[in-house]
């Protein structure tokens, strides 16, 4: 696997991080990076994650055979409309946004007949800084990433997007687009829901400076999410609502149970139970993805 062109349209955390993760495998000759911010191009060019800027996306587009489109998932659409009249015929095109069926659709629309180019892509990889100087070659190694094919695209790239994602160190699994947005919806988007509407409510108290002096490593384990791009969020949050009112609505009747429990001092054994249950699902999961970790370590 060789790639003459790298486009990489999203100059930041994701994007600068796959174009390192492909430079340190030595499968790409050359990587022209294109963002709307001219800061966010100049300090990837400063950094090597990109070796040369492009003043437009088209002009960054052409003539190359892979493309990443690294932006926020509500700019994703203008972006495919944008790169459609100078996409090269043998141009692999990914997105790497958080949520799918959206975009999925709409690039079957704007695409038309090179919409089998287009393979959805998410990393379930990132951090709390955001930004290309926090861009590592070696963020995706040991973590999933998920391919969510259409019905246009052909086997070929679909591998050919497998083999990108497995050489840069990832587990790669497909599901539907709706099936992700299910699942993305309840083990990401709900909990980082959760974190913003906690740090919120304990900064709408009086005694906030109190609480937060206080605060140790429960908190800040808890909480670590909540520090994520505020722009990203609001375009994931709106481009997935069904999904994340449904996981809404379940938390609710979870909350909803802890908090009879602790009105009624004779449900303590109610109370015990449900932390009980919530503590052995946790564990077991940490076990089993530590378990997977290994395998894929030897």
């Amino acid at each position: 696997m060789h790639f003459d062109k790298l486009a990489l349209i999203g100059c930041g955390l994701i994007g600068g991080s796959f174009a390192l993760g492909l430079k340190k495998q030595q499968c790409v000759a050359h990587v022209v990076g294109f963002s709307a911010s001219e800061s966010s191009k100049d300090k990837a060019l400063a950094l090597g994650v990109i070796d040369s800027k492009a003043s437009s996306l088209a002009l960054a587009v052409e003539g190359a055979d892979l493309v990443l489109v690294a932006s926020p998932v509500n700019a994703i659409e203008g972006c495919l409309k944008e790169m459609l009249a100078h996409l090269a015929h043998n141009a692999l095109v990914m997105d790497v946004g958080s949520t799918k069926s959206e975009i999925s659709t709409k690039a079957q629309e704007i695409l038309g007949e090179r919409a089998h180019q287009f393979v959805p892509a998410h990393p379930i990889a990132g951090k709390e800084q955001h930004g290309v100087e926090h861009a590592t070659a070696d963020l995706f190694v040991k973590h999933k990433t998920i391919l969510t094919p259409t019905s246009v695209n052909s086997q070929a790239w679909v591998e050919l997007a497998r083999e990108v994602w497995v050489g840069l160190g990832s587990e790669v699994l497909c599901m539907g687009p709706q099936e992700h947005d299910q699942a993305l919806a309840g083990i990401s988007h709900l909990p980082h829901f959760i974190a913003f509407a906690a740090v919120n409510a304990l900064n709408a108290q009086d005694e906030r400076e109190t609480f937060w002096r206080l605060a140790g490593p429960g908190f800040r384990d808890f909480s670590r999410i909540a520090a994520s791009s505020p722009a990203v969020w609001r375009d994931i949050f709106l481009s997935n609502p069904t999904e994340i009112l449904l996981q809404l609505k379940a938390f609710q009747t979870a909350l909803a149970d802890l908090e009879s429990a602790l009105k009624h001092p004779d449900s303590s054994r109610d109370l015990e139970r449900m932390i009980e249950a919530a503590s052995v699902s946790r564990q077991a999961w940490r076990h089993g993805a530590q378990g997977e970790q290994d395998e894929q370590g030897k």
